[in-house]
């Protein structure tokens, strides 16, 4: 396979519209994000910085995400971690209805409460399926999934990316485009940038960061090929955290002192009280592949 190889040699012909569709509304949403909510979000808090006691109901109803992340930037809410320590992430559970706003930074209820265990998730299983079986990819969970819903006539498509798995061969092209990332990984290390979708965590009530949905893949890949660091970006933290962290503090210094407790932020690595099921305890160190499974860069092509 040839390394540079990415997702977009996949594109399905019969998928380009809904592609562009999609891309389309994404652009739209980004640019009314930024040019019609940003502006007036961001007005509002940088009022509530300066006199937060008239602006109480702002930091009431969470403060806006992306107006804080533009007001504190990028490197105030970076953290660098070994990715094989960010074990946990966020178990919403099926009911929307308790999901605090992602618009919001400042997330109330349970939500930290309630934890799955990346490592044993389906993006993790799936990076190690692609080291360990990188001769014969047919054997993969991923690759019996798909193939499955091929032959329910129901092949497994992704707009936005305009995939369609409608043959065993777009499967494992699929398959391949990953297994080449994997390698890419493990040759050259972390780069930064070259996607869009930034690597997520919330701050719980403790102070401990917890995985969301943002960055899966490449977090999971990250942690199978042992990277020693990767940035985390803090997207939103836990009420009670923030009430401590600030101590009554207005404005920007409320902010100053939210900085400043960040840079103490580590990984979640215990199971939570009202996790929906047991996982097996395992160390930082253990059970991760054997990363000879990717020296051949000519296997599984």
């Amino acid at each position: 396979m040839p390394k540079n190889r990415t997702t977009d040699d996949l594109i399905h012909p019969r998928m380009r519209g809904a592609m562009t569709r999609a891309q389309r509304i994404e652009a739209w949403r980004a640019w009314c994000e930024q040019h019609l909510v940003l502006p007036f979000s961001r007005a509002w808090l940088v009022r509530w910085c300066r006199h937060r006691s008239r602006h109480q109901g702002l930091e009431q109803r969470g403060l806006p995400r992306h107006a804080v992340e533009d007001v504190m930037g990028p490197e105030a809410l970076t953290l660098w971690i070994n990715p094989r320590e960010l074990v946990r992430d966020v178990n919403f559970g099926r009911d929307k209805r308790k999901r605090p706003s992602s618009n919001a930074f400042i997330w109330d209820g349970d939500w930290d409460l309630r934890r799955g265990a990346f490592r044993f998730g389906s993006r993790s299983r799936l990076m190690r399926d692609l080291i360990e079986h990188g001769d014969d990819l047919t054997v993969t969970e991923r690759y019996q999934q798909l193939k499955a819903l091929l032959e329910a006539g129901k092949p497994w498509a992704s707009p936005r990316d305009g995939l369609l798995m409608d043959s065993e061969e777009q499967i494992l092209g699929y398959l391949r485009c990953y297994r080449g990332y994997l390698q890419d990984m493990a040759a050259n290390g972390f780069r930064q940038g070259i996607t869009k979708d930034e690597m997520g965590v919330a701050v719980t009530r403790d102070g401990r960061l917890l995985k969301i949905n943002r960055g899966l893949h490449r977090l999971a890949m990250a942690q199978q090929v042992g990277v020693p660091r990767v940035p985390v970006v803090i997207k939103a933290v836990h009420r009670e955290f923030w009430d401590k962290v600030t101590a009554g503090a207005e404005g920007d210094e409320a902010l100053r002192r939210l900085q400043a407790a960040l840079q103490e932020c580590r990984p979640e690595s215990e199971p939570g009280p009202l996790d929906p099921k047991t996982y097996p305890v395992m160390g930082v160190d253990e059970g991760w592949p054997d990363l000879r499974g990717l020296e051949d860069a000519n296997s599984g092509s």
